[in-house]
């Protein structure tokens, strides 16, 4: 700031005013004051300049894109880009490969602050329309997580989830690790990665905050046959084509057919969520590989595929009188999926077929009758509309739909006479709203409709959060 001319104008103004009005004090004050405001002015002006030459330049933060809005979570790291919300005019967000919650999936080098923290959470209510007494609130579950970018091209992403509120071993909550592991960029579409993390079948597996999904619940078919959320210990590289391709390809452990357990019910309601290993001093003898693609080159369309197969044995023989002959040594499991997601407009369109299958378990099906069999084969599909029917400020109404067929057991692999046969399709119509509230947090409401089990219809009311 030059300050002479407004000093010469001053002191012109000042001769003027003692020529016409010797003695005028009044008029002789208010120039003085006048002139300690300038000067007061200068010395701030002189203070913000020290302060900003002080003040080192800072190297604007990475952005790397994956090509998908939340939670997460902890995203997908598999891209150029990687956004950390989920895609402001549908609640459900596009997945990625090797991504997690949204907050995992963050990639950036900012040098100020190389570590973040993330979570979500949901509460739930549901009410039976046939037998209210069995009406529950329940703390569904809440996450913790933290990425820490080690370097420029490295992070390190854990993840901590706790579910139904309390967790000791009388209770019927649970504390566990969903995610630990390491990434390395060896360029922006090329990456490797080590550690726990998610496999990349179906959507929701990768996405499944609650601000990411319809519905109070998380749909069937991605629950009872892709048992999510389901993570694995590995090795895994993924990258990304300027067309829109990602991929992602993976060595880990797999699943244990010895944990199958043949006087419960959890095989019936999920056959490879009875049997996952969830890194807890996994069996590995036997390993599994998978394979995923997803292509998003036209926008608002997203369409994928996966595949996961290993064998389950892991030459594990139980000496025990009671279990003898139960050993399935050629046992495979696979399971796959493809999946495709529309947004034209306000619509929100998506569809997913998943199929998996247990081989060679007649020997230990023989072993087994009038119990819970390992089913031969199991699958599921969906289809969901979703239409955002208003909006306003930061409020955005979700009105859908959707309808779902799954059998966790269609066919068995035993002896004539053993089991009571291949279990019914259950048929599941789901229909509610999503009112969004901002980009973190949820308000959700829907009725349940079962076709077979029909003491299962239900009201489901909740509310979920992300950061």
């Amino acid at each position: 700031m030059k300050s002479t001319p407004i000093c010469l104008a001053l002191a012109a103004l000042f001769a003027t005013g003692s020529a016409h009005a010797a003695g005028d004090a009044r008029l002789r004050a208010q120039l003085e004051k006048m002139v300690a405001e300038i000067e007061s002015l200068k010395a701030e002006l002189k203070t913000v300049k020290a302060q900003v030459a002080a003040t080192p330049p800072q190297a604007p933060a990475r952005a790397v894109t994956a090509a998908p809005a939340t939670p997460v979570a902890p995203a997908a790291p598999i891209a150029p880009v990687v956004t950390s919300a989920p895609a402001a005019p549908a609640p459900q967000a596009l997945p990625g490969l090797a991504g997690g919650m949204a907050g995992a999936d963050a990639y950036t080098a900012a040098p100020a602050n190389p570590t973040s923290f993330f979570g979500y959470g949901e509460i739930n209510y549901n009410r039976p329309f046939r037998d209210q007494s069995q009406t529950q609130m329940d703390v569904r579950r809440i996450v913790l997580g933290v990425s820490h970018q080690a370097s420029e091209r490295t992070r390190i992403v854990t993840e901590f989830e706790f579910e139904h509120g309390v967790t000791s071993a009388t209770d019927s909550g649970e504390a566990s690790v969903e995610q630990a592991y390491v990434e390395h960029r060896l360029s922006d579409g090329l990456g490797l990665k080590g550690g726990l993390f998610l496999i990349p079948l179906g959507r929701l597996n990768l996405r499944h905050e609650p601000t990411t999904y319809y519905g109070v619940e998380r749909n069937f078919v991605e629950t009872a046959i892709i048992p999510s959320t389901w993570r694995e210990v590995g090795l895994s590289a993924f990258g990304a084509t300027e067309a829109g391709l990602s991929w992602d390809v993976g060595l880990t452990s797999g699943f244990d057919l010895n944990k199958w357990n043949a006087t419960g019910t959890e095989g019936r309601e999920s056959p490879l969520g009875a049997i996952h290993q969830e890194g807890q001093l996994a069996r590995a003898n036997n390993l599994s590989v998978y394979g995923a693609l997803s292509w998003r080159g036209t926008p608002g369309l997203d369409v994928g595929a996966g595949v996961f197969t290993g064998q389950a044995s892991h030459k594990l023989k139980d000496p025990s009188t009671a279990n003898a002959g139960l050993y399935a040594p050629d046992a495979r499991i696979t399971l796959w999926d493809a999946h495709a997601r529309w947004t034209p407009g306000r619509w929100d369109l998506s569809a997913l077929y998943a199929r998996g299958s247990i081989t060679d378990t007649g020997a230990l099906n023989a072993h087994l009758p009038g119990t819970t069999l390992v089913p031969k084969s199991f699958f599921g599909w969906y289809t969901q509309a979703a239409y955002r029917l208003w909006e306003h400020d930061e409020y955005q109404l979700s009105p859908f739909t959707r309808y779902e067929v799954f059998n966790t057991a269609a066919s068995y692999d035993a002896p004539a006479g053993i089991g009571s046969g291949a279990a019914r399709d259950e048929k599941v119509l789901t229909a509610g709203a999503n009112l969004r509230v901002g980009e973190h947090v949820v308000l959700k409401a829907d009725v349940q409709r079962f076709q077979v089990e029909r003491s299962r219809d239900r009201l489901d009311l909740g509310i979920g959060y992300q950061f």
